[in-house]
């Protein structure tokens, strides 16, 4: 809808439920990007965060 958000949240599933796009911020910069489904399926993000 045009309306962008900064959502911080340690519960990886549960922001990629709400969110169409997702970005992995470290020190600053993005690290990592792309559609929530994808971070779903991506390797790197659950090696990163292996509770979600």
């Amino acid at each position: 809808m045009g309306t962008a958000i900064l959502l911080v949240e340690q519960n990886v599933s549960r922001a990629l439920a709400l969110v169409q796009r997702a970005y992995v911020l470290e020190s600053g910069r993005i690290i990592l990007h792309g559609t929530s489904a994808g971070f779903a399926n991506n390797k790197q993000v659950q090696a990163a965060y292996p509770g979600r």
